[in-house]
């Protein structure tokens, strides 16, 4: 499959090629029978092997093209209004217990806004995909936020802090409120997904805290490109800088908005 915008195209390619790697190591993942620091470090090998099958593959490309990744960090190229930003295992603790929902995500920031967006699960073969002022899409099919307007009607994806993170006190109350008024609430453990499924229609809203710029810039794009509102907890879009990201059609964001912080 090929697409019209370069970028895409890119994007795709470099997604395809790196997931044969990622689908190999995950087979093997399910099959390891070791301790689970074992399987943390085959997976954060896989991860970092992963990272630079993508940096070879957009290098080619485009040569000149800056890069933040998640493990190298900032690789400096010439052009310096320009960057890829990616993330080759969102997910990482999925892929670690076996569990098949992960993620490759690439977003393109030109002139500090993110024009491209590319979020590729290897396991189903689903690329979300959107360019700024020109759609969403899954694979070649068009996306829309959904329409609901009633929370009670709604399914709502979110992240929970879990040992090591911050907030879990503040993110109890929101939690509890949201329970209270939605039909359901899903934790699936990657960001990118969890948007790429809000712009799919498959939820309605998504909110999250503690979030790094490779798990939303790409999924967050596509979200607005599918017709729907991303902003931080507070309505503004500082999101990609203060990692807490609230995404949904326009009908409910100001409702779920109300209450994720309480």
């Amino acid at each position: 499959m090929s697409y019209s915008d370069p970028y895409i195209n890119a994007i795709f390619l470099a997604c395809r090629k790196t997931s044969k790697s990622l689908i190999r190591d995950f087979g093997e993942v399910e099959k390891l029978q070791v301790s689970l620091k074992g399987v943390s470090d085959f997976v954060s090998l896989a991860d970092t092997k992963a990272e630079k099958l993508l940096i070879k593959e957009l290098t080619y490309s485009y040569p000149k093209i800056n890069i933040i990744a998640e493990e190298i960090g900032v690789i400096k190229n010439s052009d310096e209004n320009i960057r890829w930003i990616i993330d080759p295992l969102d997910g990482t603790s999925n892929f670690v217990f076996s569990i098949p929902h992960f993620a490759i995500s690439i977003a393109l920031e030109k002139n500090d806004e993110v024009i491209v967006g590319g979020v590729y699960q290897p396991l189903t073969d689903e690329f979300f995909w959107a360019v700024k002022g020109r759609g969403a899409y899954c694979n070649n099919l068009r996306l829309r936020v959904s329409s609901k307007e009633k929370l009670e009607d709604c399914m709502i994806g979110t992240g929970i802090p879990h040992k090591g993170m911050k907030g879990h006190e503040e993110y109890v109350p929101g939690l509890k409120q949201v329970m209270e008024k939605v039909c359901g609430i899903r934790r699936f453990g990657a960001a990118s997904l969890d948007l790429a499924y809000v712009a799919a229609g498959k939820f309605d809203g998504y909110w999250e805290k503690n979030l790094k710029l490779v798990d939303i810039a790409a999924g967050s794009l596509i979200v607005k490109e599918a017709g729907g509102k991303v902003t931080d907890f507070e309505g503004k879009e500082d999101y990609l800088k203060s990692g807490r990201i609230l995404a949904s059609n326009f009908r409910i964001h100001e409702k779920l908005k109300k209450i994720i912080e309480l």
